[in-house]
């Protein structure tokens, strides 16, 4: 049976439903699902994305058959429509619509009012009696073909276009005349051939054939590319082409257009969202040339129509049960419904919607917890404006996405792009309309601001879909490109000068506004109790400062997963007691070999010597005195420093399980670089500037990731750990004396042998031991490794004989794997994943091939010989939703990640509990 590549909808019936939108496109599918359940759709037919997929694997060459498909397809439109393509008396005219299985709203093309030729605009003018609404669809038909087809820059159109307007003075499009827009035509065929080389096509069969094509090759456009690799959208066959009948919301003040949302996209409100405009196509709506009006307004200009188009939104939340994002067409007072889909939303909104949504009854709490995606919830989290700061507004706009953003303004995406991510600047993008080319600029822009377009505008719609801060027809404003500057009242802002914009208000203010931090409540707490009725895996943090653990708590932490001990050293009143406790430590483990080697050879010479090596041995004791007062006087110092710190976060975590990883780090990432840091350390220690530059420079590592770090200086200066250790022990004696729960969890990191962790774990429980008895207290610890290298996961059934507990350090499990640094990645991993040689960056989602096989075995194996073992991870992988997922598949207990991730980790616990696919599409 040969292939089906073209799929018809229309009269009640579609060969295609919404199940079919790998095939179909999103689009297409929803187009047939609409027909079937009787809403008015203009019929037409859709054309499959695996032609897409054949038409650039072959290259671009159609499949056999399809053009007899289109044919035969295109004959039955004709038929059903009772006019004909190209037809003189009766012309048919289509819509030439892109539609990928993902949602990527104004990245690809469309062609509206194809077929229009000399002898269809005479037709059509008979047949409408309308000579004006005929030539201004030839006007944007001839920009569009000429544009999308033929890649004739709109401007050159747009240009002619303004001048007649300046002419007559006159500022709307609908203001033209008919006698006008006749020439603006002529005009516009005389700039199309100018720049093609060729004649506008007469042929609509042609027009046809390149606008299919236009279609297909805008898969691969820059702006579509960059969304997909934005939103990591893969493994799509490519864009369907739906070519659909043209209704028309330009043929009078009966007609209008316009795009509308069941709920609202921004707050998740249960309240009909969307705008139109009257006399006007689609396009005006979304490119925001025309400010439209809001939806409600709709039920006053035509009340028949409004109360079908509330009646159809209902039919079609109801059957989608989410929220659908609609596009329609009235056509002298005749309502036609062009397109639904899943609306994107704000995070905000989202959740609001899913709570809403379970309470309603239209879905159960799986679904809610399933659509929404956990990667966006930190957008909940960010800074909000101080209600009690000063503002300066100084315009007003459409709060089209809510957020407060504060930056540098700038006028183009390519200044956004340079700014953001050469220069490290927060910047707003300030644009008179933005357009899918800006997409780019869009991504790294704080907020974005345009003085024209509505709630449903291009910048409205990606800017929510992104997350973005976005204020939008802000009319007070003169965007003037040339100058890169803009006027408001009498106020002139410069590129580069700082705004702030609120697009939960839509108020554009002056200058840097302060913000408050937010917390969990309202919908957002509700559906974190959900994810943790769902889940299985723990949520730890990775906290450092009682601050910080005290967030990761109010986000529902339950237990520190990670206390990196180093990261306490760099406090200013610190890091001179830790560079000299460095910077002695060498001289006092030479000393103190030589010590070692003398008593020796003492005890094996003959008496005759034993006088002279007495005397050497006395004089290298008497030389060991002064680094080792320098040694255990900083350790001593650090002590009371480390043990106020663990107490804190004791306290914070009352009740809860704290992970405290033993001093990491190489000893030369303390050490001062800076001349005049060194010469300050020189004073401090009483010796040369030179003896401190030999010191770090002896010090200093080639290969840190390899090097003398971890359990290995834990070894061979024993008192670091020693110290740390006593610390802990000390700080959970006095906590537990006022009442605190208290649980230490003792990591040892970098370990690589059994030896190396019997060797600490005897250190750890004799100092336990000794505070414990000194404290006459009891307290429950564990004593367990960061597994973290190759070796470890080999030998992990042998390590867990006698560790407690395993957390698995992927960054460094996967610079071991890989054989590359973090450090380095930047310079080759962009690349490798642009030609597909690496599918994600190995540092942001865990490597399941290699890194996460070295996991699963050192899991299996520790548990081989401690069942009960408890497991987690650490590393920067323990807040992102697909990692979360693979630890919740390979058993895990839980997962560690930094504070404010801590409720993403909550909800891709559960969704991974629930084995639900996490959404991108809803948000």
């Amino acid at each position: 049976m040969a292939p089906k590549y073209v799929y018809f909808f229309g009269n009640g019936s579609a060969d295609g439903k919404s199940d079919m939108k790998h095939l179909l496109g999103g689009k297409g599918a929803n187009l047939a699902e609409m027909t079937n359940l009787g809403i008015p759709v203009p019929p037409g037919f859709t054309i499959t994305t695996e032609v897409c997929d054949a038409y650039y694997k072959n290259n671009k060459k159609y499949p056999d058959g399809l053009a007899k498909e289109i044919e035969q397809n295109l004959s039955r439109l004709e038929k059903l429509m009772g006019a004909k393509l190209g037809d003189p008396a009766n012309p048919l005219l289509v819509s030439v619509r892109s539609g990928a299985a993902a949602s990527m709203p104004g990245m690809m093309d469309t062609v509206l009012n194809l077929g229009l030729t000399p002898d269809a605009v005479a037709g059509l003018i008979k047949k409408t009696n309308n000579e004006r609404f005929v030539w201004d669809a030839y006007r944007r038909f001839i920009t569009m073909f000429g544009d999308v087809v033929m890649g004739v820059e709109r401007h050159y159109f747009e240009e002619i276009l303004d001048a007649y307007k300046k002419k007559a003075r006159i500022k709307s499009d609908t203001e033209l005349t008919s006698d006008q827009l006749k020439k603006i035509v002529e005009e516009f065929k005389s700039v199309y051939k100018k720049k093609t080389r060729e004649n506008f096509p007469t042929d609509p069969k042609v027009q046809l054939q390149k606008a299919i094509e236009a279609v297909f090759a805008s898969w691969n456009n820059p702006r579509a590319v960059k969304y997909r690799q934005l939103y990591e959208i893969k493994g799509l066959l490519g864009t369907a082409v739906n070519i659909q009948t043209m209704v028309f919301g330009n043929m009078g003040n009966h007609s209008a257009t316009g795009v509308c949302f069941t709920r609202n996209p921004s707050t998740g409100e249960n309240k009909f969202y969307g705008e139109f405009l009257i006399n006007a196509q689609g396009e005006d709506v979304v490119a925001g040339i025309r400010t439209p009006e809001p939806i409600a307004h709709l039920e006053k200009e035509m009340p028949a129509v409004y109360k079908q188009l509330v009646a159809y939104k209902n039919t079609l939340e109801n059957h989608f049960k989410d929220v659908q994002d609609i596009e329609f067409t009235i056509q002298e007072n005749r309502l036609f419904m062009l397109q639904t889909r899943t609306g994107k939303r704000t995070t905000h909104a989202a959740v609001k919607i899913a709570v809403d949504m379970v309470k309603e009854g239209l879905i159960d709490k799986k679904v809610a917890i399933a659509r929404v995606n956990p990667s966006e919830l930190d957008q909940l989290l960010h800074p909000t404006f101080d209600p009690k700061a000063k503002k300066q507004i100084i315009a007003t706009g459409l709060p089209a996405s809510p957020g407060a953003a504060t930056g540098r303004v700038v006028f183009n995406a390519e200044d956004a792009e340079k700014w953001a991510l050469e220069k490290k600047e927060k910047v707003i993008l300030v644009r008179k309309e933005t357009s899918p080319e800006d997409i780019g600029g869009m991504h790294v822009s704080r907020g974005i601001l345009t003085t024209r377009g509505g709630m449903t505008s291009h910048a409205a719609v990606v800017a929510r879909g992104m997350g973005k801060c976005c204020v939008a027809g802000c009319g007070a404003l003169q965007v003037d490109y040339k100058s890169q500057s803009f006027k408001v009242n009498s106020k002139l802002i410069k590129k580069g000068d700082y705004i702030s914009i609120d697009g939960s208000t839509g108020e554009v203010m002056l200058g840097m506004v302060p913000t408050i931090e937010p917390g969990l409540s309202g919908d957002f707490a509700t559906l974190m109790q959900w994810a943790d009725e769902a889940r299985k895996l723990k949520i730890r943090t990775n906290a450092d400062t009682p601050a910080d653990a005290k967030k990761a708590r109010e986000l529902g932490a339950e237990g520190i997963g990670l206390c990196r001990t180093e990261h306490m050293f760099f406090g200013e009143c610190r890091i001179d007691s830790v560079r000299q406790m460095i910077l002695s430590a060498p001289d006092v483990k030479i000393f103190k070999a030589k010590i070692a080697g003398l008593e020796k050879e003492l005890q094996k010479c003959a008496s005759n010597k034993t006088d002279a090596l007495r005397k050497e041995l006395m004089q290298v004791r008497k030389e060991l005195k002064e680094p080792m007062n320098l040694y255990t006087s900083a350790l001593k110092k650090l002590l009371p420093m480390q043990r106020r710190d663990f107490e804190q976060i004791f306290t914070a975590m009352d009740g809860l399980p704290v992970t405290i990883r033993l001093l990491d780090p190489p000893l030369h990432e303390f050490l001062p670089q800076e001349e005049h840091n060194q010469k300050d350390m020189a004073k401090q220690m009483k010796i040369s500037l030179k003896e401190v530059q030999e010191k770090v420079s002896a010090l200093h590592e080639l290969n840190p990731m390899l090097g003398h770090r971890g359990c290995r200086l834990g070894i061979t200066y024993p008192e670091i750990y020693d110290m740390q250790i006593q610390a802990i022990i000390e700080a959970a004696c006095n906590v537990k004396k006022k009442g605190v729960a208290v649980y230490p969890e003792i990591m040892l990191p970098i370990i690589s042998t059994v030896q190396e962790f019997d060797l600490l774990k005897d250190s750890v429980h004799g100092i336990a031991k000794a505070v414990m008895q000194k404290k006459n207290a009891q307290i429950e610890y564990l004593v367990g490794t960061m597994i973290e290298l190759p070796r470890a996961t080999l030998i992990a059934d042998k390590i867990a004989k006698q560790a407690e507990f395993f957390s698995f350090g992927t960054n460094d499990l996967t610079q071991m794997t890989f054989g590359f640094s973090r450090d380095d990645v930047g310079s080759f991993v962009p690349e490798y994943l642009e030609k597909g040689i690496l599918e994600k960056d190995p540092f942001q989602v865990i490597d399941q091939e290699g890194t996460g096989q070295l996991v699963e075995i050192g899991i299996k194996k520790g548990r081989s010989t401690r069942p009960q073992l408890k497991i987690g991870i650490c590393g920067e992988h323990g807040g992102d939703p697909q990692t979360i997922s693979f630890c919740h598949n390979v058993g895990m207990n839980y997962v560690s990640c930094s504070p404010f991730r801590v409720p993403i980790a909550r909800l891709a616990a559960a969704q991974a509990s629930l084995q639900q696919p996490i959404s991108r599409a809803t948000v």
